[in-house]
């Protein structure tokens, strides 16, 4: 069983960054991958970015990619997002989840409360 933890969101200009964190705790899978994924308001929840905590693979939505940034501290079982660049239509509750490696995606099993991320111009 895992439980994931937001933090970091809030209101950004423009062209700003935030760094979102996600802290899991309980027991770990023996092959699983971290994620984000982000839904704004009236719109279908979409993939973000995700990383494979074995490999450190990364992937990205094509939607941020050379904007946004996956990590991961193994120490502190904790997945980042560094957002750089940030356009208003970033501006959307962002979710970090896990699953199985081989199930990742938008039906995983495990979900983090969300954290509001909102950009003006």
């Amino acid at each position: 069983q895992v439980q994931l933890v937001e933090s970091g969101g809030g209101l950004v200009q423009a062209g700003g960054s935030l760094r979102l964190s996600c802290a899991a705790s309980g027991r770990t899978f023996s092959s699983f991958a971290m994620g984000w994924f982000r839904q704004a308001p009236g719109k279908e929840r979409e993939f973000v970015a995700a990383i494979s905590w074995s490999s450190g693979s990364t992937y990205y939505a094509d939607s941020v990619k050379g904007r946004f940034t996956i990590s991961r501290d193994n120490a502190k079982n904790t997945v980042y997002l560094q957002m750089n660049s940030l356009k208003p239509e970033d501006t959307a509750v962002y979710y970090c989840s896990a699953d199985r490696a081989v199930q990742f995606g938008p039906k995983n099993d495990y979900w983090g409360q969300g954290t509001q991320v909102t950009v003006s111009s």
